[in-house]
């Protein structure tokens, strides 16, 4: 069965909606959907799901997504599974795309054939990235 370009782009659309969803919420059911990281002295840094107040008023991340008293410390499967989807590959597939349309948008007026097969070309990169396969 040969899968069509449009169907990989939604099975990638699919994955990542479906990982977004679910890291979105930890298991306790404390929300996690606005990522944010505090550096910490000495080095290294931590990651938090998303903010909230502390007794003073300051709004500070939480809760963290790292768990752990011991080496190594971990994540819930969830945020595991969308951080090792939203991999470096991905992100360079992404600069890759944000820069060509960058190129496209200063040399293309108005909405021509090209600029239509790049953008194809282009998201179907990404799509295949996130579906599991190479570039």
């Amino acid at each position: 069965m040969t899968t069509s370009p449009a169907d990989e782009l939604r099975t990638a659309a699919a994955t990542v909606r479906a990982l977004a969803t679910a890291a979105s919420t930890a298991t306790d059911g404390t929300p996690t959907a606005h990522w944010n990281t505090k550096e910490q002295r000495g080095g290294g840094a931590r990651l938090y799901g998303d903010y909230t107040t502390d007794g003073r008023g300051q709004r500070i991340g939480w809760p963290p997504l790292m768990h752990g008293t011991t080496r190594p410390p971990h994540m819930e499967p969830q945020h595991a599974a969308y951080a090792a989807t939203m991999g470096p590959a991905l992100g360079l597939a992404l600069a890759d795309w944000l820069d060509r349309m960058a190129d496209a948008n200063e040399t293309v007026n108005d909405y021509t054939f090209g600029l239509v097969a790049t953008l194809n070309l282009e998201a179907l990169a990404v799509a295949r990235q996130i579906n599991g396969g190479g570039s």
